[in-house]
C-alpha cells in the first residue's frame, strides 16, 4: 500500500457528499482516524482513494484505478454507449465495496466532462445510485478547476510569482493562472487564483477526431493547432504569467506522469519518483519526440502507458505541447494527484479535523 501525504487546504466550490452506511468510530478511538473517500469519475478513468487525516495532510490507506473509457465515442455521439456504461458500474462497484471495507465515514463521489456532456448523464447517474447505492455528483468546469488547484498547488514553487496549474482530463483539460507567491503551504490556493478555463478538449475526445493509433508529426501539428485555438481566449487573459518571477508550468495528468517516467526511463511506473519531479522544458521537448518516434505496440508494451492509453498519450502530447508554446517555461513540475487529493483535503478541512484535538 502506497503513502501519499498533502498539505490541507480548502476550494471555493463545494460537492455534495455520498453518504455511506460505515459504523461509527469505536469509543476512545482518536477521530483524526476517520476514514474519507474520494472518487473521480472522469471521461477515461474511474480513480479511487481512501485517506485518514494526519498531523496536518492526510495518509492514503486505499486507491483504485481502471481505464473505463466512459466518454468513449462521444467525440461523434451525443451519448454513453451501454458497453461503456457497464465498464463503469464494475468499477464503481469494486469502489463502494472498498469504502465499505474501509469504514468510510464520509466520501465525496464526482463525475465529470462525460457526464456534463452526455444527454443520458442524469439517466446514468440515478443507474449508478439505485445499482450500486453511490450519490454521483456532476460538477460544473469552475468546480472542476478549482479542485485541480487545491489537489496540486502543493507542489508549485513557494517563491514562484506566477504559476500556471493544468490537468489534462479525457473529456476536457482544466488550467488555471495563479498569481503571487504563496504565504505559507496552508494557505488556500484557490485565492490565487488570476484566471481559468474548461477546455472542451481531452485525450479521449482529441485522439478520436485525430487518430492515436499511428501519429505523424504533422497530425500531432494538427492536434496541437485545434488545442491552441481552444485555448486562446485563456493565453490572452493570462498573458502577463509568464512574465513574473520564478514562473514555472505545474501539470498533473497520466499525460504528464507518462512522460515523467519516460524521461526517468523507469522499468515500471514509481509514483514517489515522479510526483514532485521538475522538468526542464528541454527534458519535456525530448520527452515528446522519443514518444513521436514510437509506434502504437511499442507504447502499448511500455509498462508506464500500457495497451489501455497506447492510443491516447500522443493526442495528451500535444495538450501538453500547446500549453507550452502558449506559457514558455524554463520548468515544469509532475503532479500525481489531482482532483481526489483536492476532494479529500476540503472534506477534512470543512470537518476542522486539523483544529481537533486526538480523543483519549
Amino acid at each position: 500500500m502506497r503513502d501519499e501525504t498533502a498539505a490541507a487546504a480548502p476550494s471555493r466550490p463545494q460537492t455534495g457528499a455520498a453518504p455511506l452506511h460505515a459504523p461509527a468510530p469505536p469509543p476512545g478511538r482518536d477521530r483524526r482516524r476517520a476514514a474519507y473517500g474520494a472518487l473521480d469519475l472522469g471521461t477515461n478513468n474511474c480513480r479511487l482513494l481512501i485517506a485518514e487525516p494526519t498531523f496536518s495532510g492526510f495518509r492514503v490507506i486505499d486507491a483504485f484505478s481502471r481505464i473505463v473509457r466512459l466518454g468513449e465515442g462521444l467525440g461523434t455521439s451525443d451519448r454513453l454507449s451501454e458497453a461503456a456504461i457497464e465498464r463503469t458500474v464494475e468499477a464503481l462497484r469494486i469502489c463502494r465495496t472498498k469504502m465499505q471495507a474501509r469504514g468510510v465515514q464520509r466520501a465525496k463521489v464526482i463525475a465529470t466532462e462525460a457526464c456534463r456532456l452526455a444527454v443520458n448523464g442524469e439517466a446514468f447517474v440515478e443507474r449508478v445510485r439505485r445499482g450500486v447505492g453511490l450519490d454521483l455528483e456532476i460538477v460544473d468546469r469552475q468546480t472542476e478547476a478549482y479542485l485541480a488547484v487545491t489537489g496540486c498547488a502543493a507542489l508549485a514553487d513557494p517563491l514562484a510569482e506566477s504559476v500556471v496549474i493544468f490537468d489534462i482530463g479525457g473529456g476536457s483539460t482544466e488550467i488555471a493562472w495563479l498569481d503571487g507567491a504563496a504565504a505559507n503551504p496552508s494557505t488556500d490556493p484557490t485565492l490565487r487564483i488570476r484566471a481559468w478555463d474548461s477546455l472542451p478538449v481531452g485525450v479521449v475526445t482529441l485522439a478520436e477526431r485525430h487518430g492515436g493509433a499511428e501519429v505523424t508529426r504533422r497530425m500531432f501539428e494538427g492536434m496541437v493547432e485545434e488545442v491552441a485555438e481552444k485555448l486562446s481566449a485563456f493565453a490572452l487573459r493570462a498573458a502577463a504569467a509568464a512574465t513574473a518571477p520564478r514562473f514555472h508550468l505545474l501539470g498533473t495528468s497520466g499525460t504528464v506522469t507518462t512522460i515523467a517516467a519516460m524521461h526517468l526511463r523507469l522499468a515500471r511506473y514509481e509514483r514517489r519518483r515522479v510526483d514532485g519531479l521538475w522538468m526542464t522544458d528541454g527534458e519535456v521537448g525530448t520527452a515528446i519526440d522519443d514518444l513521436l518516434d514510437t509506434r502504437l505496440e511499442q507504447r502499448a508494451d511500455n509498462p508506464c502507458i500500457g495497451r489501455d492509453r497506447a492510443d491516447l498519450v500522443l493526442a495528451g502530447c500535444a495538450i501538453l505541447e500547446a500549453i507550452r508554446r502558449a506559457f514558455p517555461a524554463e520548468r515544469l513540475r509532475i503532479a500525481d494527484r489531482g482532483l481526489r487529493e483536492g476532494l479529500l483535503m476540503n472534506m477534512m478541512r470543512e470537518d476542522g479535523v486539523w483544529n481537533r484535538k486526538p480523543v483519549r
